[in-house]
């Protein structure tokens, strides 16, 4: 006889399995709220999650999870922005805070591995065709110069070279956010003359007005130098 019942569909059911030996799943085990144990640390490793991936705005959170959680496991520096950014939805693109992340996660290696650079650009889901970009620029290859790679890719978000020192300096400084932005005078030399040269256009002569006019300046602030320095307009252009 044909079983039409909710009831008989459900016996035959048991019959199928018992015919198949197979077990029933067994119930989950219920549980009151006193035997839940919650890690105490649990919550504000939570929260602090949350904020830094609010500040980051990750492209890929899954992705930028797992590198965050890495980070914190191996007492690093997490790959999170210092203040939110206010940049174009569902667009990941390199920005001064995703450049100032990778500064402080990179800043200690010299020289860095251009497969742990590689590695720390995906992470944040920036876009390998200007990766690649910086790479061929600066003609990178294995081991790179942390300090000529971040400056060559200030380049690449600003149009004029005092804006993109200014960036720099922005990033390397020490002093506080808003602050003069200063940055040790024989860092600025280095990194300029490296910028200068890539550029190709800046004679040598015109780098050696440039130093000239700053060495006073630098002379009267313990060596060190700002972009107020550099963007003054008695100081010879830094693009020539």
């Amino acid at each position: 006889a044909v079983v039409s019942t909710q009831s008989g569909h459900y016996g035959r059911g048991i019959q199928i399995l018992f015919e198949l030996r197979m077990p029933l799943p067994e119930k989950e085990p219920m549980y009151c709220a006193e035997q839940i144990k919650i890690p105490p640390s649990l919550p504000d490793i939570l929260k602090q999650f949350t904020k830094a991936a609010i500040r980051t705005q990750p492209g890929d959170l899954l992705e930028w999870s797992a590198a965050y959680f890495d980070a914190l496991s191996a007492g690093t520096p997490p790959p999170v922005k210092t203040r939110y950014e206010n940049v174009p939805e569902n667009v990941q693109q390199l920005t001064k805070g995703l450049l100032a992340v990778m500064h402080r996660q990179l800043h200690d290696t010299s020289p860095v591995p251009a497969e742990t650079i590689k590695t720390k650009w995906l992470q944040l889901s920036l876009p390998k065709e200007r990766l690649d970009e910086i790479m061929t620029l600066g003609n990178f290859v294995s081991d790179v110069n942390w300090h000529s790679f971040l400056s060559l890719a200030c380049t690449t978000l600003e149009n004029d070279l005092v804006d993109a020192m200014r960036l720099v300096c922005e990033i390397l400084t020490k002093d506080p956010e808003g602050g003069p932005a200063r940055i040790p005078y024989a860092l600025f030399k280095e990194l300029y003359s490296y910028l200068a040269e890539i550029d190709g256009n800046i004679t040598q002569e015109h780098i050696e007005s440039v130093f000239t006019y700053l060495d006073e300046d630098a002379g009267r602030n313990d060596q060190m130098i700002g972009p107020a320095n550099f963007s003054h307009s008695f100081c010879p252009k830094l693009s020539g």
